[in-house]
């Protein structure tokens, strides 16, 4: 198991399974799980191929075989008494968050992600995919930065991850087929968090949840098991940890 430790304790990342990672971190040290695991996909989704673009649907080896009952004990030990836990899923997965979670949380809710660019459905024989579901569990007391009733809606859109702030690899291809927008993840982290606590990320992936972390003067702890994945996340949070967190702008502009 391989860990780093950014300049100034912003963040710290590990590249292993996140089991074995969380058995050893501090008891009660994240102040909220935000998390992309798997969607055990792979059998709902078929291949569609192009001459002269990506393929379309293209889902990954580690999508498949995730059961939410895995987390159950590293959550009740890692997560602090007023923390929140969010997590990506799929229609497929979200009877089973249900089942595992809600027996053992005092809320159990959700967060629909409307996608405003889904991938196209070429032969139009269902329905496009432009709607993820985030499964949301917490205990009374739990930390809740409430806004105006307007801004607690338990919904959020914007366009998949596109343009300069999707990843690629040395041939410029997609490098993580679910990469998510950093718009789809700063709302949860402000509802969430206070400047200066720690979000913990059990699946990685690019590390994108942590930039929008460090992004808004939180600190992260995120692990990743594909050394790829966890090479191309790593040196965005080592650029992204150079520069001033929004926090810290509009405390600079306050000052002025």
């Amino acid at each position: 198991m391989s860990s780093f430790y950014s300049k100034g304790e912003k963040f710290r990342v590990f590249r292993a399974d996140c089991r074995e990672v969380m058995k050893d971190l501090p008891e009660q040290s994240a102040h909220f799980v935000f998390m992309d695991p798997p969607y055990n996909l792979d059998e709902y989704c078929t291949l569609i191929s192009f001459q002269d673009r990506e393929d379309l649907s293209k889902t990954a080896e580690w999508d498949r075989d995730f059961d939410p009952a895995q987390l159950v004990d590293p959550l009740k030990r890692v997560l602090d008494p007023r923390g929140n836990v969010f997590a990506f899923t799929s229609f497929n997965v979200f009877g089973r968050w249900f089942e595992v979670f809600n027996p053992l949380y005092d809320t159990f809710q959700f967060m629909a992600w409307h996608k405003t660019n889904p991938p196209t459905q070429v032969r139009k024989t269902s329905f496009l995919n432009a709607v993820e579901q985030i499964v949301c569990f917490w205990n009374s007391g739990h930390k809740w930065n409430f806004t105006t009733q307007n801004g607690m809606h338990n919904f959020i859109e914007s366009p998949i991850c596109m343009g300069h702030e999707r990843v690629k690899d040395s041939e410029g291809n997609t490098l993580h087929p679910t990469q998510k927008p950093l718009k789809a993840l700063r709302n949860q982290i402000l509802w969430c968090t206070d400047p200066g606590d720690t979000i913990l990320d059990p699946y990685g992936g690019v590390f994108s949840i942590g930039v929008a972390a460090l992004e808004a003067g939180r600190r992260y702890v995120g692990v990743e098991l594909d050394p790829t994945y966890y090479e191309a996340g790593l040196r965005r949070l080592e650029e992204v940890a150079e520069k001033p967190s929004v926090e810290q702008c509009l405390l600079r502009t306050w000052e002025k």
